[in-house]
């Protein structure tokens, strides 16, 4: 139930998908927590800089208070993981919330995934700066790095919300614009800063993951020539490097954990194609004059899973 008054969605709206409407009810009740509500005194950032730490990272046993080495596979429990929760429960929580509005137009619904949108990026005592300058540290070795930047993957489903949620009235003329402004910003760190080039450039599902956000972000935001830019990067660089002649992911094969990192890279993808495709231009199909192309990865994938 959402409060002693009211019955839940998903027993007065029983047609309807019942996982999305079971979902709002809990979301409903969860006030807004964003990163401000979580510290790491091994962040060298301030209150609103999200921080996290490389999961594959731990301390070494021949220099216990050294720098900390990689251990490729394998996630050192002990390592700041508080900002990433947030943002992945904010992932859940506004895409239910505004999913269950479409539904059932409940106006709690809109209101309160507006609340969380309000908390993340607009109020000054509880906002996350528009960058991820801190994501991704390793002990020792460094405060900050670019593959930090897929922690943010989680904001895709969020963005796609507030195009919903600006239709439905729940925020103001003034604070659309101060959402777009955020992503106008994480934008424009994600593109000109040192990390945000160095994921850009990234040659496996870290590049393809930048991709994706720079095309929504960009979407949300009206930036056309961002957009173009990235049609043109799927087609010129991300295919050719990340793709081999039978369809496969080379550097995904090479990780402890293969198949995994296939199914994800494929599926950050097809993510891709579905933002980019055009009647004129379908990313699904296209395809490089040798044959390579999202289509064929997929079929590898397949056989992958079959095998």
């Amino acid at each position: 139930m959402l409060d002693s008054g009211k019955s839940s969605l998903a027993s007065r709206s029983r047609a309807m998908p019942s996982t999305i409407l079971s979902a709002a009810d809990r979301y409903v009740q969860e006030l807004p927590v964003t990163i401000t509500a979580f510290s790491s005194p091994r962040s060298a950032g301030g209150q609103h800089d999200y921080f996290s730490e490389g999961d594959y990272w731990w301390p070494d046993p021949q220099n216990p208070s050294g720098p900390y080495i990689r251990r490729d596979g394998m996630s050192n429990p002990d390592n700041f993981t508080a900002h990433r929760h947030a943002l992945i429960q904010l992932s859940l929580q506004v895409p239910a919330l505004t999913a269950a509005w479409l539904l059932t137009r409940e106006l709690r619904c809109e209101a309160h995934a507006a609340k969380h949108l309000r908390a993340w990026f607009l109020d000054p005592a509880t906002l996350m700066h528009a960058n991820l300058q801190y994501a991704q540290a390793i002990h020792g070795v460094t405060t900050g790095r670019g593959t930090g930047i897929i922690d943010t993957i989680h904001l895709v489903e969020v963005v796609r919300s507030i195009s919903i949620l600006e239709k439905s009235g729940a925020l103001s003329a003034a604070e659309m614009r101060g959402l777009r402004k955020w992503f106008v910003d994480y934008l424009d760190w994600m593109t000109t800063s040192k990390n945000g080039q160095e994921e850009r450039d990234a040659k496996n599902n870290h590049g393809t993951c930048w991709l994706m956000q720079g095309l929504e972000f960009a979407t949300f935001t009206a930036d056309n020539e961002l957009r173009e830019s990235c049609r043109k990067r799927f087609k010129e660089v991300l295919l050719p490097e990340q793709i081999a002649e039978n369809g496969s992911f080379p550097r995904e094969l090479s990780r402890t954990k293969p198949y995994g990192y296939c199914l994800f890279n494929l599926d950050v993808m097809s993510t891709v194609c579905q933002i980019l495709s055009t009647r004129e231009d379908n990313l699904f199909s296209y395809s490089l004059p040798d044959g390579r192309g999202f289509a064929k990865s997929n079929g590898f994938c397949v056989s992958l899973h079959r095998g």
